[in-house]
């Protein structure tokens, strides 16, 4: 897979799927993005991408300073809720895996600081790294608001979209299955091309 690092604050022209300006999770799952040629442009990609990412939709100040540990952990999330939503749209079981992480993520981000203990301390409260915190509250939002799109009313309107080889989610809209009006070309075009295809190969006689 060859795969575009983006690593601009700007992201590229691709409208957001609808939906996911309701759900930041669809948004998420949505942010690597397969375009025609073999190609995939991946929004997180990078710390400062990531961060830019979140930032963009409120889930972390400006400045965070986040680092590829950070950044892989988005990416390792995002590829687990990718799982839960193909499952869904396929009308599969929920991957195990998938669950676990999302579960995980959900309850990473404590109220509180933790009480330890080691020989050399004795008991003390433990702090997190200010951009770990920020990084894990962003996780547990986009965890939650993952299991709310997956079982709240509009779980029955999600679907992959119907173009390929597009792999971004959205929320259908009466007979609406592409993410984007480009998406609606090419499959619209795909047709067409398969109809005079079919026509040249299998004249009427």
């Amino acid at each position: 897979m060859r795969t575009m690092r983006e690593t601009e604050t700007a992201e590229p022209a691709v409208p957001p799927a609808p939906g996911a300006e309701q759900h930041p999770a669809l948004d998420f799952a949505n942010s690597v993005i397969a375009l025609p040629g073999g190609h995939h442009l991946d929004l997180l990609a990078t710390p400062g991408a990531a961060e830019q990412w979140l930032v963009d939709r409120g889930l972390a100040p400006a400045d965070t300073g986040m680092m590829e540990l950070c950044a892989n952990l988005l990416r390792a999330l995002r590829e687990q809720v990718r799982a839960l939503l193909a499952a869904h749209t396929a009308d599969l079981p929920a991957p195990d895996g998938a669950l676990a992480a999302v579960n995980d993520a959900l309850t990473r981000a404590p109220a509180a600081s933790l009480l330890r203990w080691d020989a050399a301390r004795g008991l003390y409260r433990e702090t997190a790294h200010p951009t770990t915190q920020i990084v894990e509250h962003a996780l547990a939002v986009l965890a939650a608001d993952t299991a709310d799109l997956l079982t709240g009313p509009d779980a029955p309107r999600l679907t992959a979209c119907g173009s390929a080889p597009c792999n971004r989610f959205l929320l259908r809209t009466g007979r609406r299955h592409w993410c984007s009006t480009r998406c609606g070309d090419r499959a619209r075009a795909a047709r067409a091309y398969a109809r005079r295809t079919r026509t040249t190969t299998h004249p009427e006689r």
